[in-house]
């Protein structure tokens, strides 16, 4: 791993963020949206919250109520962020899964 997991989900949360600034159809698609996020990958734990448009309030925890949660494992997700991994596939071999509405799940891919 070049880079650490968590600077690379940081890197993508503000690369998420910057596109909401600039896709007034993502952001109507974010319109009204509040979801508490749980990135558990065995090892490591994070959680960020989606609200106004934004995500943000990233820790190094998970939260006791959250509303999406992503389970996987560190190289899986770093596969992902670099675009080695598509996250579909990652999904369809069990790589990554997501506990979450199908709605929020969709929303989700956004993110990667």
């Amino acid at each position: 791993m070049n880079m650490p997991v968590k600077d690379l989900l940081l890197q993508t949360i503000e690369k998420f963020n910057k596109k909401v600034d600039s896709d007034p159809k993502l952001r109507k698609e974010l319109e009204g949206v509040n979801k508490r996020v749980n990135v558990d990958l065995e090892s490591e734990k994070y959680s960020f919250l989606l609200k106004d448009f934004r995500a943000g309030e990233f820790k190094d925890a998970l939260l006791p109520e959250a509303d999406i949660t992503i389970l996987s494992d560190p190289a899986t997700v770093e596969d992902l962020i670099n675009g080695k991994l598509k996250i579909m596939k990652a999904w369809a071999t069990k790589k990554i899964k997501v506990k979450g509405s199908l709605e929020d799940v969709m929303r989700l891919r956004k993110l990667f």
